[in-house]
């Protein structure tokens, strides 16, 4: 009979020559569970998504209650769901008064898309300033905000009127002008490796946009939902966003995503032309259900208030190891440097082998990436940590004979 595995590579479009493979059946908190019943410490949350874990109870409640009552009815705005209000209101609430209006789409890169319109739109320019060394997504607009050509050169033409700033560089900020309509950033750059943006540069991003009538968009699609150690990056850093972009984590374990504005700037989409922005699955009651639910249960427990210090014993843990070159991040983001991509790939092995799910970084493949649920316990992290030096163990370099 042919085997699960075979019938994934020869039916499902492959991303890369050697997929990991994995073929799991159950997952559980940290957990994911394959079909031999090995269980695999998840130490990059399904690349940032589960934040409280697999599965957590209060959502998978939240998502079987609405099950009962109805699924997709209407495409996005349209009707009036309650799943969709609930949650728009209690994340308003949690954000600054200009950030009172919610467009739910269905992923991050969607999310980027609809700020990207949004920006154009409201301010009727053109010019779109981004990040060396940024990523936003993989469709034809969040892809065009990558500098790296590797990624896009194949998918050009590409977005016209994009230029880019150097991430904490405050130098080159002379690119955002009059004609700029928005600048996007992410406060913690994912795949370069999890580096934060410093103060310093941010204000003085938010400076520039205030004096050229630009849009600051923060995309916290991977640094939202308490990941950076506040339930948003941008809370820390003293700077409101004119758009923020939310998806991963923001589900709780569902797809969806959301672009938030205020009012003002969200109502240029209504008219010239009318429907500015259309989604029919964006806002689906199951996903906004369990993201409703996920959100009451981070902001009740208090799940970002832990998360430094969760960092904080990793870091403490390993960064002395002979095999890290840096030891970076924040909160519950952080990068491992090691010296080069094989070691990074003999790193991971050993981590699958002994249960524990790590992965590298688009732009820094000399890195693995450590990002676990938030819900984490020390006695979790406390075994975690023997397997990542075990793992360093197997790179450290060898005394010469």
């Amino acid at each position: 009979m042919i085997s699960h595995k075979q019938q994934f590579l020869e039916y499902l479009a492959q991303t890369t020559d050697d997929p990991l493979s994995l073929e799991i059946v159950k997952s559980n908190g940290i957990y994911l569970i394959d079909r031999n019943g090995k269980r695999y410490m998840d130490f990059i949350s399904g690349i940032g998504v589960n934040n409280t874990g697999h599965r957590p109870h209060r959502v998978i409640q939240a998502i079987r209650k609405q099950l009962g009552k109805y699924l997709h009815t209407m495409v996005y705005g349209e009707y009036i769901q309650q799943p969709q209000v609930r949650l728009a209101r209690r994340l308003c609430k949690l954000l600054p008064e200009n950030l009172n209006s919610v467009y739910y789409v269905n992923s991050g890169s969607e999310a980027i898309e609809g700020a990207l319109k949004l920006a154009k739109r409201f301010t009727k320019r053109l010019k779109i300033v981004a990040m060396g060394s940024a990523y936003h997504g993989s469709t034809h607009g969040a892809l065009s905000l990558m500098d790296d050509q590797y990624y896009s050169n194949f998918y050009r033409p590409l977005l016209p009127e994009v230029y880019f700033a150097r991430f904490n560089d405050v130098g080159s900020l002379d690119v955002i002008d009059e004609d700029t309509a928005c600048v996007v950033i992410e406060p913690v750059q994912g795949e370069a490796g999890y580096i934060p943006a410093t103060e310093e540069f941010l204000k003085a991003i938010r400076k520039r946009c205030d004096e050229t009538g630009t849009l600051l968009i923060l995309d916290e699609i991977q640094t939202g939902m308490g990941r950076s150690g506040s339930l948003f990056a941008f809370e820390q850093y003293g700077v409101k966003p004119d758009i923020l972009c939310l998806a991963k984590a923001f589900g709780g374990g569902m797809p969806l995503g959301a672009f938030i504005s205020s009012r003002e700037v969200m109502s240029s989409l209504k008219k010239d032309p009318i429907l500015g922005h259309i989604t029919t699955f964006g806002g689906h009651p199951v996903s906004c259900a369990a993201a409703d639910e996920n959100l009451r249960f981070m902001v009740e427990r208090n799940v970002a208030d832990g998360v430094h210090a969760k960092g904080n014993k990793l870091r403490a843990a390993l960064e002395k190891h002979p095999a890290v070159k840096e030891f970076t991040g924040t909160g519950l983001m952080m990068r491992i440097e090691l010296a080069d991509f094989d070691q990074v790939q003999t790193a991971i092995k050993t981590c699958l082998d002994n249960g524990l799910i790590t992965d590298w970084f688009l732009y820094r493949t000399s890195a693995l990436r450590i990002a676990p649920p938030l819900t984490i316990s020390d006695q979790e992290l406390d075994r975690a940590i023997k397997i990542l030096l075990k793992a360093l163990d197997s790179v450290k370099p060898r005394n010469p004979a």
